[in-house]
């Protein structure tokens, strides 16, 4: 979830007859995010792999700060095509710390490049989509309110530490969580929400 919701409230009644968390009810980006992204299965090597860098560069910050920046993440990162980023070197380092269009924290762009080497040694086995999605668990939250969402479960905790030993880094239980809800592993949407149950993957309440 967004780290700049409003807690203790539910949906908002949209002009377009639509309730959404207050997060994503008023401004433009957010609701464009939240009607056809969020939540949705992300299921390739890809699309995970950008997930964990850019959650790992929101740790700290605003998910608005990252999605308003995500189009530049995406060229500075050449897309965050993992066997590129893997072979990133010192002056790619400082390209990236002179980049004004993403958030120019070191420790973050070094994870960045790891988590790439760290993605590509996981395809021998069975890949870095195959390993966050068997951390599905058996049941999903059923918020009302953004106050009853959890910020961590006991698979975002097995998760993390999995990721870790894998030699991923930035990829602590809460920043999992965060991108489970936000690839479809679980879904947190309010129970009133036009998006509940819409990923396909977990059933209408």
């Amino acid at each position: 979830m967004p780290a700049n919701a409003d807690e203790g409230l539910g949906t908002v009644l949209g002009e377009d007859g639509l309730r959404r968390p207050v997060w994503a009810a008023h401004d433009p980006l957010r609701r464009e995010y939240y009607d056809h992204e969020w939540g949705m299965p992300v299921t390739d090597e890809h699309g995970l792999y950008e997930r964990v860098v850019l959650e790992g560069f929101q740790a700290g910050l605003s998910w608005d700060t990252i999605l308003r920046k995500r189009a530049g993440f995406r060229a500075a990162f050449h897309q965050f095509v993992p066997d590129i980023v893997a072979e990133y070197d010192e002056r790619d380092r400082e390209r990236l710390l002179a980049d004004a269009a993403i958030i120019r924290n070191r420790a973050k762009i070094a994870s960045a490049i790891t988590n790439a080497r760290a993605t590509i040694a996981l395809r021998a086995d069975g890949g870095l989509a195959a390993l966050v999605w068997s951390f599905k668990p058996d049941a999903t939250p059923a918020p009302r309110t953004i106050d009853e969402i959890p910020t961590q479960s006991p698979e975002s905790v097995a998760l993390s530490k999995e990721l870790k030993r894998r030699g991923f880094t930035f990829v602590g239980p809460t920043t999992m969580y965060a991108m489970m809800e936000s690839i479809g592993v679980i879904d947190t949407h309010l129970l009133d929400s036009h998006r509940r149950g819409s990923s396909g993957i977990w059933p209408p309440d």
